[in-house]
């Protein structure tokens, strides 16, 4: 039996007179269940008061739905320098790469010399023959000890770095060789001649595709992470991306990419595919143009346009954040870090005296190195290498604990 009925059950005459004579006293005569009631608002208060405690709550308040903020440290001054005699004063050319197993390739006239970042270390890869050649580009393989050499010469050639050896020598182009991108076995090449080849260099018969898609000078190319897409940038101000349609070519030859984009106002040798988020690509245009623009490969979007106010020369996406950084000529030879996709500048390096033409990563993502016509290297430690994101997850989580209360 439920208590509200218990209530009835147990009821009398004699008990209601008792409680409604009770209630009367009690009550000043209306019967009520509250024992304590207003009967008149409140008096308020003066128009200058403010309860101490209103702003204490205020601020915990805020404190527990906003994430934590957290800055690491820029420093502003490289954290090493090293000469670079030689270094060719050309804006088309890409002569600087870092490895996974973090050994610098520079390549200084007619010579390409490897810095061991490990012990420091310095030794001699090769050098060109004939009168008047040099190297134009140099790409290391992903995985391995093989690099690709652009040559002026009109060659493509591999080495072995590990035996110091010359493995092999790709003919094909017309004119020099100013920019290669590795696609596992697949090797792409872009020349002067405005074509862009590919290899496959595990064949004799390497010669698998020929990409016209330019007018001028390839000085710009880079494979996504995917290996899907490939980006090329020409002097014509012309930025491609191509896929594999070539390879249903009966020859090999394709003239049509996938994108053709020509917002840029200038040479488009600054490219970087992001690593964290797919089908996004940024580029970066010359003296005339100064743009770095940020594309979607899918669908052939511009999702964004800042203008940098100078020459782009080199970009690269942090490994472990929503960073990215631009290397800078004609007229202020900065580099620039800034956040993605806010574009917000983080910081704004000086130090190299001519444009810094050429930038790489390091393997663990806390560096970057920059070549400069000042025939200097510098070496940034301006990256987080991952911390900041632990950082940034670490707050995000404590916000939403804090968010969280028991009412």
């Amino acid at each position: 039996m439920r208590a509200d009925e218990n209530a009835t059950v147990n009821a009398s005459p004699a008990k209601e007179e008792y409680k409604k004579a009770l209630a009367a006293n009690l009550f000043a005569g209306g019967a009520t269940n509250k024992v304590l009631a207003f009967k008149h608002k409140a008096p308020a208060a003066p128009a200058d008061h403010q309860n101490s405690l209103r702003v204490l709550y205020t601020q915990n308040r805020d404190a527990g739905l906003l994430p934590k903020k957290y800055s690491r440290h820029i420093p502003q001054a490289p954290e090493r320098i090293l000469d670079a005699p030689e270094l060719l004063d050309d804006y088309y050319l890409n002569l600087l790469d870092w490895n996974e197993r973090n050994v610098l390739a520079v390549a200084l006239g007619d010579s390409i010399y490897l810095w061991n970042a490990s012990d420091g270390s310095i030794q001699q890869l090769m050098q060109t023959s004939g009168d008047n050649s040099h190297v134009t580009s140099l790409s290391w393989v992903q995985d391995g000890p093989y690099m690709a050499v652009g040559t002026s010469d009109h060659k493509v050639q591999i080495w072995d770095v590990e035996k110091l050896k010359q493995v092999r020598s790709m003919s094909g182009h017309r004119a020099r060789v100013s920019s290669l991108s590795w696609n596992g076995p697949l090797l792409s090449s872009g020349g002067r001649d405005s074509v862009v080849m590919q290899h496959d260099v595990r064949v004799a018969d390497h010669k698998v595709g020929t990409l016209r898609g330019h007018a001028q000078e390839v000085c710009g190319l880079k494979w996504s992470p995917s290996g899907t897409q490939l980006a090329s940038g020409g002097n014509d101000n012309i930025l491609n991306v191509w896929d594999d349609r070539y390879t249903s070519s009966a020859n090999g030859v394709c003239d049509q990419p996938l994108l053709r984009l020509d917002q840029h106002r200038a040479a488009v040798k600054a490219l970087a595919w992001c690593p964290w988020q797919r089908h996004l690509l940024a580029s970066g245009g010359g003296t005339a143009d100064r743009m770095i623009r940020f594309w979607n490969s899918s669908t052939g979007a511009c999702l964004n346009a800042v203008d940098t106010h100078s020459q782009v020369c080199a970009l690269q996406w942090a490994k472990h954040d929503r960073e990215l950084v631009s290397s800078h000529g004609y007229s202020h030879n900065q580099l620039i870090l800034w956040k993605y996709p806010s574009m917000v500048k983080v910081a704004e390096l000086t130090g190299h005296t001519s444009r810094v033409l050429h930038m790489a990563q390091s393997p663990d993502g806390t560096t970057v190195v920059t070549a400069a016509a000042d025939e200097t290297l510098r070496f940034w430690k301006i990256l987080s290498g991952g911390e900041a994101s632990k950082k940034e997850r670490a707050a995000a989580k404590e916000s939403i604990l804090n968010s969280m209360t028991i009412r």
